[in-house]
């Protein structure tokens, strides 16, 4: 029980919020009829049917990596399954699209759910008037205050809104149920026949309602992405329930609009219809969970950036663990920052949730359908035929929304592209730019390197103790040795060459040493699974190394093209590999090498 309810604080904000936005955003293009309503509802329901129980806590959770989600994870599950070649890359290419997406929409949310809830105060009697640039404001303010809490962690984040979340589902589910005893016949749009025919009949209209009909899906990537901070089974757990009360509230709201056609503002014109009293107590309640719903996403994207930097496909920005439990509850000081400023912008650009609408789904489609891809491949190489043909299916689903969301480009849609593109670029940008760093970086190759070395060994004074040189690959000794032994001098009595390897499983840290190289000279290999955090320092004192330094190499970038300056950029302004490694700091020596790419 405890699981589940940190579950609802942490990870089903979002979806949890879509109804304060998705039935009015709908029938902001539709007459509110019977035909159309219960059509709308259909599509709703079988939409959270198909794209969240099915796609993401059925199949998608299935096939984590040792309680790790996200797109990222797909990848690396994918790629054990195929041999290198031009499909990897493929992948490589579509899991890049699919981070970055999901990026531009972490952005999206937090501004469309606390705009919406905000919106609600105009209700309130005295505040009819107030302006929309003092609710811009206000829900600008409470996204200051909602970033500003992230470096207490997510653990501590879910414990206390959790039980918030547990009062808003009651009062969804029962505000629900109240409207749909007035109005029953609604009760039928959960039989698929009227989705489907909601569609045959208004054809190309239709099609551009499916672009708001998703909105009501919108978090169902974080429940995938979030599953290292709980776990599959609690968030399976709490969707189950999640799931009947979305249901049974947006029913309500259907009957709401079959006897009230003239509403504008669904869910809060709702409320303040059956309990004026009430209203007040319900629009903080949720503004709160609008809060939660941003915190959904934001926990999400620590966890993709997470998966992004230990396989390499990001910079390394700085990571705070803030749990002795789980060690994938973290905290990222430069992403939350980052976040907070985007969101800003967008709310200012914006200024109104309707008109951000115009902009949501569109990343969050466009991850859906990646996701898919990568699953139904998964399934296919695994050998699970029915499984892969339903992920195919949901596949087709997902492009069918996406397609949808295409139309709202010229809207603002736009918005959606750019948020995203920043990150694909600098994915792009460091991933290739590493690549070229490592072929332009000089090297000596290892049997010179020995001969020089046995020469200078056997006739120079040694300094007592041992030193530690960080190395990645033994065949090729980086200038930066070179440099330090050979043009500086500065030579041990026991140089220890250290590696460390990433496996390509997630778990798992193993140090030993390797053959000796020479007479003076040992290896050191320390071998950890992608997901891991390396605690360097406990690994080598285990293996009885005490070292007097440590010497690692640092790159200074010159370059004239445009692309391989904004990667020296990157590289200056994020931290130095060797802060992940917790090595002790007052042994540390760094050397400066030149390079021109």
């Amino acid at each position: 029980m405890k699981g589940i309810v940190k579950a609802l604080g942490l990870v089903f904000g979002d979806i949890g919020t879509s109804p304060i936005y998705t039935l009015t955003v709908v029938f902001f293009l539709l007459k509110p009829t019977e035909s159309n309503i219960l059509g709308v509802l259909s599509l709703i329901v079988w939409t959270m049917t198909i794209l969240v129980s099915l796609q993401y806590t059925w199949l998608a959770m299935s096939l984590s990596i040792r309680g790790e989600g996200g797109t990222i994870v797909l990848r690396e599950a994918l790629l054990s399954l195929l041999k290198p070649g031009k499909r990897t890359a493929i992948v490589t290419i579509l899991t890049f699209i699919g981070v970055s997406l999901l990026m531009g929409d972490g952005v999206i949310t937090p501004a469309i759910s606390i705009m919406s809830a905000v919106e609600g105060s105009v209700l309130i009697p005295g505040l009819e008037d107030i302006s929309g640039t003092t609710i811009m404001l206000i829900a600008m303010l409470i996204a200051v205050v909602l970033f500003s809490f992230q470096s207490r962690g997510t653990e501590k984040v879910a414990f206390a809104f959790g039980p918030i979340m547990c009062v808003w589902f009651i009062a969804l589910a029962i505000i629900g149920i109240v409207s749909i005893y007035e109005a029953p016949v609604v009760l039928n749009a959960i039989n698929p026949y009227y989705g489907v025919k909601f569609l045959h009949d208004n054809g190309w209209q239709g099609f551009i309602v499916l672009s708001e009909v998703i909105l009501c899906a919108t978090g169902g990537e974080a429940l995938f992405a979030d599953m290292g901070h709980l776990g599959a089974k609690p968030i399976r757990n709490a969707w189950g329930g999640v799931f009947i009360v979305l249901v049974l509230h947006y029913l309500g709201q259907g009957a709401f609009l079959l006897a009230h056609p003239e509403a504008k503002n669904v869910l809060f014109e709702m409320v303040f219809h059956y309990s004026r009293y009430l209203y007040v107590p319900f629009l903080l309640l949720s503004i709160l969970a609008t809060v939660i719903a941003s915190q959904a996403m934001i926990s999400g994207m620590f966890s993709i950036i997470y998966q992004a930097i230990t396989t390499r496909i990001m910079p390394m920005f700085k990571v705070d663990y803030t749990s002795v439990e789980r060690k994938s509850q973290i905290y990222i000081s430069s992403v939350n920052w980052a976040l907070l400023a985007a969101v800003l912008f967008i709310m200012l650009v914006f200024q109104e949730s309707s008109r951000l609408a115009a902009a949501y789904g569109l990343a969050v489609t466009g991850d859906m359908t990646i996701t898919g891809i990568l699953m139904t491949f998964i399934l296919y190489y695994k050998k699970k035929p029915s499984l892969a043909f339903l992920a195919l299916f949901i596949t087709g689903v997902d492009l069918l929304y996406f397609s949808a969301n295409m139309t709202k480009i010229p809207h603002g849609g736009y918005w959606s592209l750019i948020l995203a593109s920043l990150p694909f670029i600098i994915i792009l940008i460091y991933t290739r730019g590493q690549r070229r760093l490592y072929k332009v970086m000089s090297f000596t190759p290892f049997d010179e390197f020995i001969r020089q070395f046995n020469g200078i060994y056997s006739r120079s004074h040694q300094i007592e103790g041992t030193a530690l040189f960080l190395i990645r690959d033994i065949k090729n000794i980086p200038s930066y040795i070179t440099q330090t032994m050979f043009s500086h001098g500065i030579i041990y009595e026991d140089n220890i060459f250290l590696s460390i390897v990433n496996r390509s499983d997630p778990f798992g840290i193993t140090g030993f040493y390797r053959e000796d190289i020479a007479s003076g000279i040992r290896s050191f290999e320390i071998q950890a699974g992608y997901m891991e955090l390396i605690i360097a320092e406990d690994i080598i004192r285990q293996a009885g190394i005490d070292e007097r330094a440590i010497y690692y190499g640092l790159e200074d970038i010159s370059a004239k093209n445009p692309v391989w300056k904004i990667f020296s950029l990157i590289k200056r302004v994020v931290p130095a590999f060797i802060k992940f490694y917790e090595f002790p700091s007052w042994k540390l020596h760094g050397v400066i090498t030149k390079v021109t790419m």
